[in-house]
């Protein structure tokens, strides 16, 4: 597949930091995909002796950047809200039905993307969601979203792909988060001042429902609109306090798990990756390293945090060789070129 000029929801923005979201990403989750299913970060340290993984090997990822490139070509070849539900689904179900998806994917992810396939012909993506999930299946994909030039649409177009396999108000709430993340470090918000910019976009959209993109979904959770969405970024700002007094105290050695979450969940998943970004800033593959040496969600935490590492430094800051070894390397240049406004 080829892609050409953005579509009219997107803007360009410079294209090594582009590249560096997407490549990042499928960097952390090629890194950590080892160590996922590793439940101590000293036994991952003994394994990867003597900190945690530090190269990617075969390159090969999860169903973390699968999802990611799915919600990247669901974009580019969309532009308008109500064009972009359909073009998820679609890609969504392709992703369930590909000879690759054999890479432990999330349970519900592929039970909402079953569900998906049968209401396809005419039923609700309401009615296909996993309403009580939060799973970080609903933030580890939505990278692609923050190149969305607009704020409303950018908030809408993340919780929109976090909602049509989880949803729970803390999924769609932690998928925009990371995606404004991901928009701020893209737009030039230094490391030392995402956490008060991150706590001012938590108190302007505690009572925003986006309607037009998520329709009457709070039905399933909430006695109104805004109270259903308000319990999710309730839970991301206490999540968010967590990050900030880690700053002050996490040993070198420690696992950022123990003080922000393993990262099964959306908002843990977001906040234990910004807290492995901010531990080293400067320094995109020990960031890496730290997310891979983790008792949780490894392969997701490296994703994430190799995002907003990539969007800080742009591409160049990760192993050159890397980018021959790392699986859907052309599909990512691909993209990259796209969003970046490349032809």
């Amino acid at each position: 597949m080829s892609y050409s000029t953005p579509p009219t929801l997107l803007t360009p923005y410079p294209p090594h930091k582009v590249a560096g979201v997407l490549f990042g990403a499928a960097y952390g989750d090629a890194l950590a995909a080892p160590t996922e299913f590793i439940r101590s970060a000293a036994q991952i340290r003994a394994t990867f002796a003597p900190s945690g993984p530090t190269d990617i090997h075969t390159g090969h990822v999860t169903d973390d950047t699968q999802m990611m490139l799915a919600v990247g070509r669901a974009l580019l070849v969309s532009g308008d809200i109500d064009n972009l539900a359909q073009k998820l689904r679609r890609e969504f179900i392709a992703w369930l039905h590909a000879p690759d998806n054999n890479r432990a994917p999330g349970m519900t992810c592929l039970q909402a993307c079953r569900a998906l396939e049968h209401v396809q012909a005419g039923g609700k993506w309401q009615e296909a969601t996993v309403h009580g999930s939060k799973g970080c299946g609903a933030n580890m994909r939505v990278q692609p979203v923050a190149f969305v030039a607009s704020a409303e649409a950018r908030a809408g177009a993340a919780q929109l792909q976090a909602a049509l396999t989880h949803g729970h108000p803390t999924a769609l709430a932690a998928a925009d988060l990371t995606a404004q993340t991901i928009y701020l470090l893209l737009t030039g918000t230094a490391p030392t001042q995402l956490l008060p910019a991150l706590r001012r976009y938590i108190a302007s959209q505690r009572a925003v429902y986006h309607e037009d993109w998520l329709g009457d979904l709070w039905k399933w959770g909430g006695d109104t609109p805004h109270n259903f969405i308000a319990r999710g970024w309730d839970e991301c700002s206490g999540v968010l306090e967590r990050v900030q007094a880690a700053l002050g105290l996490i040993p070198a050695e420690a696992d950022p798990c123990d003080f922000t979450g393993e990262g099964w969940i959306a908002e843990e998943a977001w906040a234990t990756a910004l807290l492995c970004f901010l531990l080293t800033p400067d320094d995109a593959p020990k960031t890496l390293r730290r997310a891979a040496t983790t008792k949780g969600d490894s392969d997701s935490l490296a994703c994430l945090a190799g995002a907003f590492a990539g969007a800080y430094l742009g591409v160049d800051a990760f192993p050159a060789e890397w980018h021959g070894r790392i699986e859907y390397a052309e599909e990512l240049e691909r993209q990259s070129k796209a969003f970046g406004g490349r032809q």
